[in-house]
């Protein structure tokens, strides 16, 4: 990795318009040259893999180079026996806001042992989820080593514990966005065939969010150019957030007589 060239911070985040800010409804792919060359990959054909018979492995680096960008949850557990566990999980996203819920999933170990944070959480109804920043990466990536359950990661991390309000697992206080969560349901996943579970998806209440006061824009809500956030793209590859483009979110009753009219004229073709 020696050979790789030095890391550009972000400096800002920048809005653009859309990539085809001109398309109207019914328009194909190819009324872009953009569109048109992307549509020449076509002519390369499909390779299409059974999950069945795949190799898992094969299968996990396939879809985890797939499923891209995915936003990382930096979790705190706390043992029975009250060790702190500190990990990465990229398998994350928000369920919904009303109740305010998240998830992620922690796949099992190597010879189908549950992760230390799967088995805390289940243990203890309790976790944190904190969001990862640019300006300390290196210091939450270095989580993923395979510690054994009676060491705590936190100390190598050189990260700081910031008491939670209601849960007993500690925040990240580095981290500009946290996330105190009470466990809602844990679900052991086993495969449909074989029968053995290898993953614990976890589905937690968010009770409080800890969210700096310099990362919000004049709306109240979070600008991502100060925020920051990383997101892993596959193999030990992450990626960063620094510009976006806005495509509003179109009502029927102002646009439903256009989108009539458009399937119309394709109708005719």
């Amino acid at each position: 990795m020696s050979n790789l060239p030095a890391y550009t911070h972000t400096v800002s985040f920048k809005d653009t318009k859309s990539p085809n800010p001109d398309w109207t409804y019914g328009q194909g792919v190819d009324t872009t040259e953009e569109g048109r060359k992307w549509l020449e990959g076509l002519q390369g054909g499909f390779k299409t893999i059974d999950t069945s018979v795949e190799e898992p492995r094969k299968l996990k680096g396939l879809m985890m180079s797939g499923i891209i960008p995915r936003p990382v949850a930096f979790v705190s557990s706390v043992s029975e026996d009250g060790v702190e566990n500190l990990a990465p999980y990229s398998f994350f996203n928000m369920v919904s806001y009303e109740p305010a819920m998240i998830c992620f999933s922690a796949a099992f170990k190597e010879g189908a042992v549950p992760k230390d944070t799967a088995r805390n959480i289940k243990a203890t109804k309790n976790f944190t989820v904190n969001i990862i920043s640019e300006a300390w990466i290196e210091q939450a990536h270095s989580t993923c080593v395979d510690a054994p359950p009676d060491v705590s990661e936190w100390a190598l991390s050189g990260l700081t514990r910031e008491k939670s309000t209601f849960v007993k697992a500690p925040r990240v206080l580095e981290s500009a966005f946290s996330m105190e969560c009470e466990l809602y349901q844990a679900i052991d996943i086993p495969h449909p065939v074989t029968g053995k579970t290898n993953c614990t998806h976890i589905l937690g209440l968010v009770k409080y969010i800890h969210v700096r006061k310099d990362i919000l824009n004049k709306r109240g809500v979070v600008d991502p150019g100060r925020l920051k956030p990383v997101a892993r793209i596959g193999g030990i590859s992450y990626s960063k957030t620094s510009e976006g483009y806005q495509s509003p979110r179109e009502k029927w009753e102002q646009t439903g007589e256009s989108i009539q009219k458009a399937l119309s004229n394709i109708s005719k073709l």
